[in-house]
């Protein structure tokens, strides 16, 4: 085949062959390294035996002639390196937004969503962008990018429960609870958290299909609603142990007895419970009283040291920990009857008690005094008559 004149010559010195070779025979590098180390053999105009055409080169290692071209232009103009490895030139990519698009972009992330529009998405403030003039065009991928930059969520709301201004009540009690989580484990004196949760009863119209190769697990949307139960738990962070019990109704009754049974089987050896519970009305142990007669009723209520979360405080109580553990490893599914959940929770409760799950709580008194500071009455008061005091000394 008559060779086609080349623009690229490719004439190796001794030492470049004895270095292609070297690389080939130890197979060590890329295979893109590799094929290009065989190419530049081939077609070195100085190469002993019959030379190859830029065609056939391209067939017997499978590339395109171009490619082949392009080998040549690189050893011609870079060096044996960037023919073998082909490094990119790297090019400054402009910026799809300056930073005072962004800055709008952000502002506008942070503003109420259009009437009409629960909540911002990636499309709509793209759209926006456009139609108050900030920028010509813009991509909502060019918008994903910079909101994930700067940590922006605004398609994510999350609830919060904390007082919007200084109010002692709420940290006394918050404290108070504080402080029993510092107290080290005794058996005589469990830390016990207790709370109530529901779950409706659902039961299936159709028989579901179960989960398959190559397909999911299948339910019907239609289904027939039950009533809804009340699920009292009550837990024992540092020993990781918890007991459930679901019950028709949540009064001051079926709250004393669920107690009574948390005293007496749970924690039967107990010289005081330290009890951390939300104050409602029904968690009393006047309940006692209405359940059992004065004397049972004395008993058990003088076994127990109640510390009561803060109104606006419920996250303080870590029995809402396993009740969030309990609705994602258990609850999460429809259940027909009274007897399939209370058997289901057993086995839950079962199981996570052989594991002795525990909570490792790290927020301290130390803590809310920094990061929940504008709700301490008296450390603004301090910080008032500080900044007065600095005043008056610089007049």
């Amino acid at each position: 085949m008559q060779e086609r004149p080349h623009k690229h010559e490719i004439v190796l010195s001794e030492e470049q062959r004895h270095a292609l070779h070297q690389l080939i025979s130890k197979g060590k590098a890329p295979a893109r390294k590799l094929a290009h180390a065989r190419v530049l053999l081939k077609i070195d105009r100085n190469a002993p035996g019959p030379r190859w055409t830029d065609e056939q080169v391209a067939e017997a290692f499978e590339m395109s002639r171009y490619t082949v071209i392009r080998i040549r232009e690189r050893f011609a103009t870079n060096g044996l390196d960037d023919a073998l490895t082909h490094r990119p030139h790297t090019q400054t990519r402009a910026r799809a937004l300056d930073g005072e698009q962004e800055a709008h972009l952000i502002a506008l992330s942070c503003s109420p969503s259009p009437q009409g529009q629960a909540r911002w998405t990636l499309r709509l403030l793209a759209k926006h962008m456009v139609e108050l003039g900030y920028v010509e065009q813009v991509s909502y991928e060019t918008v994903r990018r910079t909101l994930k930059k700067n940590e922006l969520k605004p398609w994510l709301k999350e609830c919060w429960c904390i007082p919007t201004h200084a109010n002692a009540q709420f940290v006394w009690h918050m404290e108070g609870v504080l402080e029993v989580y510092t107290r080290p484990y005794d058996e005589r004196f469990p830390q016990i958290c207790m709370d109530e949760s529901g779950k409706q009863l659902i039961s299936d119209k159709l028989e579901g299909l179960p989960l398959q190769p190559g397909g999911p697990e299948r339910y019907d949307y239609s289904y027939e609603q039950g009533p809804m139960l009340n699920l009292f738990l009550a837990c024992e962070p540092l020993a990781g142990k918890r007991m459930v019990k679901a019950t028709e109704q949540k009064t001051s009754k079926d709250w004393a007895h669920f107690m009574q049974e948390v005293i007496d089987v749970h924690s039967p050896h107990a010289e005081k419970i330290l009890l951390v519970m939300d104050n409602l009305a029904t968690h009393s142990p006047a309940a006692f009283y209405h359940a059992f007669p004065p004397a049972e009723a004395r008993r058990l209520a003088s076994k127990l040291e109640i510390h009561h979360t803060p109104l606006h405080g419920s996250w303080l109580n870590m029995a809402e920990i396993e009740f969030a553990a309990l609705a994602r490893q258990c609850l999460a599914r429809r259940m027909a009857t009274v007897e399939e959940l209370e058997h289901q929770i057993a086995c839950w409760q079962e199981q996570r008690n052989a594991a002795a799950t525990t909570v490792n709580w790290r927020f301290t008194t130390a803590d809310a005094r920094i990061k929940l500071k504008r709700l301490y009455p008296s450390l603004k008061t301090t910080t008032t008559n500080s900044e007065q005091e600095h005043v008056a000394k610089d007049v």
